[in-house]
């Protein structure tokens, strides 16, 4: 098998592809140039940490990859789709669809239960109660969160409360995970159990890709990305963190196996 320098296989159609994508902001005197031609790819099942300073452009990369923004230049595909060719209800619906968010603010509804913050974005989708109560049970299971599922967020651990975040981010089944700064709010031990899952997810199946700042978090990718002024700096494969397996829910084997939730679309 040929791998390029990144370790993809060219003949696999990535989950994400950036080609000369640049962002500006403002003209003249004022212009910001926030990414000033970033190009690669993202194979479907990859891990991967975006990492740089304040000004790096990884933020504004973040945007563009959760199709929040639209690249100034240059073409976005999206699991094969031109997010360029798309109007503002069809990026809706390709956020809702393809990608599941996990930020550092939890933004859970504070007078919803776990499950109903789960089933939420089910609900804007129009699925019916029964399926969605499913799937939502489903998702707390993976995140090892089925005894508190009819806890509000006020009663939860910060821990706790990204990992309904993260079961929230999965129940729509996308195809990509997009995490930005997951872990920035939580202590040591909230961290080691939401990057654990993370891990797990991935082992799974499903495509994670991370925005941090932080080293220790973007160890757990198995590849990492290096911005500086709005460009690609460095792009290289590296070893996973040794040390326990990843913590995942009872159901978290089965649901990959037969493709409840779609880890490994």
């Amino acid at each position: 098998m040929n791998l390029d320098r990144s370790g993809r296989d060219p003949r696999v159609r990535p989950v994400i592809e950036l080609r000369g994508v640049t962002k500006v902001y403002g003209a003249g005197e004022a212009q910001v140039v926030a990414l000033a031609g970033i190009s690669f790819a993202i194979d479907r099942g990859d891990y991967v940490a975006v990492m740089g300073a304040s000004g790096s452009g990884k933020t504004t990369l973040m945007q563009l990859l959760g199709c929040l923004d639209v690249p100034t230049s240059g073409r976005y595909l999206l699991d094969g789709i031109d997010v360029e060719s798309l109007d503002e209800a069809e990026l809706t619906q390709v956020r809702s669809r393809k990608i599941g968010f996990v930020f550092q603010a939890f933004n859970l509804v504070p007078r919803m239960t776990a499950q109903a913050n789960v089933e939420l974005p089910l609900v804007y989708a129009g699925i019916r109660t029964s399926e969605r109560r499913q799937r939502a049970a489903e998702a707390l299971a993976v995140v090892g969160l089925t005894d508190r599922a009819r806890h509000v967020p006020s009663t939860l651990s910060g821990g706790q409360q990204q990992r309904v975040a993260v079961a929230r981010a999965l129940v729509t089944t996308p195809a990509l995970l997009l995490a930005d700064e997951p872990t920035g709010n939580l202590d040591t031990h909230a961290t080691a159990e939401v990057l654990s899952i993370m891990d797990g997810l991935n082992a799974s199946g499903i495509t994670v890709v991370i925005i941090t700042h932080e080293p220790d978090v973007a160890h757990h990718a198995k590849r990492l990305i290096q911005m500086r002024d709005g460009r690609v700096v460095s792009d290289d494969r590296q070893a996973p963190p040794d040390g326990r397996p990843p913590l995942m829910g009872p159901s978290a084997p089965a649901l990959a196996g037969r493709g409840g939730l779609g880890w490994a679309r």
